[in-house]
């Protein structure tokens, strides 16, 4: 003891001889790649709810899937991710991605007071093409009941098509409870237009639009085409750790366990990158999550394929093998709120991150994550049946199935790895989750004397800890020594592992494996003995 005792007399001390409880690490965040309205770039950003999301990087846009999959990721049960908004450019980038559009044509720049450039507001069409034509916007002084001054950071907005008039008068940029916000109010209840605003510093008066008449140039159908897009590189999605960039940037992010990078097919669709930058970007997600150990990637399958053609997709052109990656088919149909009534398709990784959520919410991380209902799923862009799903299944490729009267549901809970160990992704997810919760509750022995009492202690808190994985059924066993082990003692901590400061504590469990293929074995049965017996 480091006290000295030398006054007589009762002395009382603490001693640290308890347990050390070890608690189990959040299995649900998700960090999202993509693009968005506005917000930091390359910065991934904790968000968690979709109000949130909206205020920071922006609503849906025309061309991007990022705000769907965020809102299917919390509308199915998500509760916090991150997203890392990237630049469309290496331009786009050096400017901190205030140059980055995520909207091409169709939209116009109603100037501040401000003056030098400074943009007060971005109108934008609801609908594209030709269909959203011949609008002009008007910029007008705000108007005041007779015998009252007409407020100073108030205007009018006009949206004129044809014999169509939109009129907003007295709003703001103000977001005071009584206050009607332009861009609240006119996204909210025009129906030829919505707004974006710009990022600024000014003051509200001096952020209002100048006074005046602004059409919006939007190319009609018989137009010239546009000019092919430029292509997008690998390296700028791949990103770098250290300037917290692209894929490899989410190493800041270290309690997000899945990652979704739903754009990819965004800019697959645009031209902007071919199938072997697809491939590049997938494969940096697989490396990403292996490199990491503690999370897992969703991939989403190239649109408009059938069965035999996402099959030979995954096996020929790609060729995944990953014991930390899963891929979905098909693309999902959900309402679109840009105006179309028939609806959209869009990747189903985000709504398949908030399924893993809701799953390890209700029922724990080691229950598979299928025969789940897609909310907000309206429709499947392919209708898979029973025999096609039969070549999909066995390589990996999950599927999203609709079943009479059952509604969508996943209807597949498989890795792309070929290692038969790692087929299911339930196990996968359940030893991420038993790694970091060890990594992090095992911190306290660093340093302390490696001897017999260390290892009787540090069993006795890992045993704790997996009897209650046990317990919530998460490993097979009648008993807890029949679902897991640990050793640490001489055997397998001699001498020369001590003396050069290592100990080390071998764990073996035996997971749960989900019921893939219930079987039901019929036959005629003769009974042999009367209905009293």
């Amino acid at each position: 003891m480091a006290t000295t005792y030398l006054t007589p007399g009762v002395y009382v001390e603490e001693v640290d001889k308890g347990p050390k409880p070890i608690e189990g690490v959040g299995t649900s965040t998700c960090a999202f790649v993509g693009f968005a309205e506005r917000g930091p770039v390359n910065q991934p950003t904790f968000i968690t709810n979709w109000t949130q999301f909206v205020n920071t990087f922006g609503g849906f846009i025309p061309g991007g899937y990022l705000a769907h999959s965020v809102y299917g990721f919390f509308n199915n049960g998500g509760a916090t991710c991150y997203i890392t908004r990237l630049p469309l450019s290496d331009a786009d980038k050096a400017d901190g991605g205030r140059g980055a559009k995520a909207l091409p044509a169709g939209s116009v720049q109603l100037p501040a007071r401000a003056g030098a450039g400074a943009v007060a507001l971005e109108v934008s069409a609801r609908e594209p093409g030709s269909a959203g034509s011949d609008i002009t916007v008007e910029v007008q002084p705000s108007t005041a009941p007779e015998g009252k001054t007409a407020a100073d950071d108030e205007f009018t907005l006009v949206v004129k098509k044809g014999e169509t008039e939109d009129r907003f008068e007295n709003v703001t940029f103000r977001k005071a409870r009584n206050a009607r916000n332009v861009v609240d109010t006119v996204n909210a209840d025009s129906k030829l237009v919505k707004l974006a605003e710009k990022e600024s510093t000014a003051s509200v008066t001096e952020r209002m639009p100048v006074p005046g008449s602004y059409p919006l140039a939007i190319p009609t159908e018989s137009a010239a085409p546009a000019a092919t897009p430029s292509r997008i590189s690998s390296g700028l999605l791949i990103g770098d750790a250290s300037e917290r960039s692209g894929i490899n940037g989410l190493e800041v992010a270290e309690d997000a366990t899945i990652i979704c990078f739903p754009d990819l097919m965004a800019l697959y669709q645009a031209g902007r990158i071919d199938m072997e930058g697809l491939q590049a970007a997938q494969q940096a997600m697989l490396d990403h999550a292996q490199n990491m150990g503690d999370r897992v990637a969703i991939l989403d399958a190239p649109p408009d394929m059938n069965p035999q053609q996402i099959r030979d997709w995954r096996m020929k052109e790609v060729n995944y093998d990953s014991k930390y990656g899963t891929l979905y088919y098909p693309w999902i149909k959900v309402a679109d709120p840009l105006g179309n009534s028939s609806g959209m398709y869009v990747p189903p990784s985000g709504h398949m991150a908030g399924i893993w959520a809701r799953t390890d919410s209700t029922r724990g991380v080691h229950k598979a994550p299928a025969n789940e209902v897609v909310a907000g799923c309206i429709g499947l862009q392919y209708q898979t049946t029973h025999n096609e799903q039969s070549i999909l299944n066995p390589v990996g490729i999950n599927v999203i199935r609709s079943f009479p009267g059952r509604g969508i549901r996943v209807w597949g809970a498989r890795t792309i790895s070929s290692d038969p160990a790692w087929r299911y992704l339930n196990v996968r997810r359940l030893f991420n989750y038993v790694s970091e919760s060890l990594l992090t509750g095992t911190q306290w022995a660093v340093f302390e004397p490696n001897d017999m009492d260390l290892w009787e202690r540090i069993k006795r808190d890992i045993r704790a800890f997996l009897t209650r994985v046990w317990l919530n059924g998460a490993l097979f066993g009648r008993t807890a020594n029949e679902a897991f082990y640990v050793k640490c003692d001489e055997e397998n901590n001699p001498p020369e592992t001590r003396d050069v400061g290592q100990l080390i504590i071998e764990i073996g469990m035996a997971p749960v494996k989900p019921a893939e293929f219930v079987i039901i074995r019929l036959s005629q049965w003769q009974s042999g003995g009367s209905a009293s017996e």
